[in-house]
């Protein structure tokens, strides 16, 4: 299996020195429905696409509305660094800003072990939430529901349901929460929206490539439209834990606008347990 290398050692320098409920149940308590068959974009996508030909940016309550089915197609979630071709990845650029990210010297060697291990300690590959930011550009799709006071942010691997406060409420006080996704609270700057999330457990990675965050993380998230149909995803990343400086990854997402294109429930880490569903007849 390939060694990992840090992209300093590679002549590359910086440019500066608990689970969530069902999907089912969660969305149905949202939009007040008995059952959802499917999560179909075919309804929205028209109107959408009749937005698009106006060359305007979709709107909620004179707001930007995020409303509809998104992917990256960046190669980020193999690694966010620059990166060759291995036998588990495609090559790619980065979507880190200065190419490298500033680890401390020991959270560099957890890095570098959990490369060697990556097919094995990847959080996703036992089946569970990419987190945050890494949701983002999990290559998969999810959907986003908008409201005044929320959006909710559905991804189609996993089982989790994030929720972003658009309602002018502030983090829980107390003692720091250790959440899967962290408490996310956003705010509207313009057309820009802005999303604190903190509260964040340590169970998660931020790509396949093994680089990771402790309790400490803190992320500051740029939702923003291109264009009707590509929104320019931006995170801040802070851990004093684990790095020496905050730093900013950047990806682009696209709205799926095939027709009839839906998510498929992907609860990956029940396939242990398929050969007991249904129950067999004795």
């Amino acid at each position: 299996m390939s060694e990992y290398k840090h992209p300093r050692e590679l002549g590359q320098t910086p440019a500066q020195d608990e689970p969530a409920p069902s999907r089912r149940r969660a969305l149905r308590s949202l939009l007040g429905i008995a059952s959802i068959p499917a999560l179909s974009a075919a309804g929205p996508a028209q109107a959408v696409a009749a937005t698009a030909s106006a060359g305007k940016i979709p709107r909620l309550n004179g707001k930007p509305d995020f409303s509809g089915i998104w992917q990256t197609l960046s190669e980020a979630d193999y690694d966010l660094e620059p990166h060759g071709n291995r036998s588990d990845a495609p090559p790619g650029p980065g979507v880190v800003e200065g190419n490298v990210i500033p680890y401390l010297p020991d959270a560099l060697e957890k890095r570098k072990r959990n490369f060697a291990q990556r097919d094995t300690l990847d959080p996703t590959i036992k089946g569970w939430t990419p987190g945050v930011p890494r949701l983002a550009y999990y290559p998969a799709p999810f959907q986003i529901f908008q409201r005044k006071e929320d959006i909710t942010i559905v991804p189609q691997f996993g089982h989790a349901v994030r929720t972003i406060w658009t309602n002018n409420s502030r983090h829980p006080d107390g003692d720091p929460k250790e959440y899967w996704l962290g408490d996310s609270r956003g705010k509207w700057e313009g057309d820009t929206l802005l999303v604190d999330v903190v509260d964040f457990n340590d169970e998660t990675w931020l790509d396949r490539a093994g680089n990771h965050h402790s309790t400490a993380l803190h992320v500051i998230e740029r939702w923003k439209f291109i264009d009707p149909n590509t929104i320019d995803y931006s995170a801040t990343i802070e851990d004093p834990k684990v790095f020496s400086r905050p730093w900013t990854i950047n990806v682009i997402l696209y709205r799926r606008r095939e027709k009839n294109f839906q998510l498929i429930e992907d609860y990956r880490f029940t396939i242990p347990y398929d050969e007991h569903y249904p129950p067999k007849k004795s």
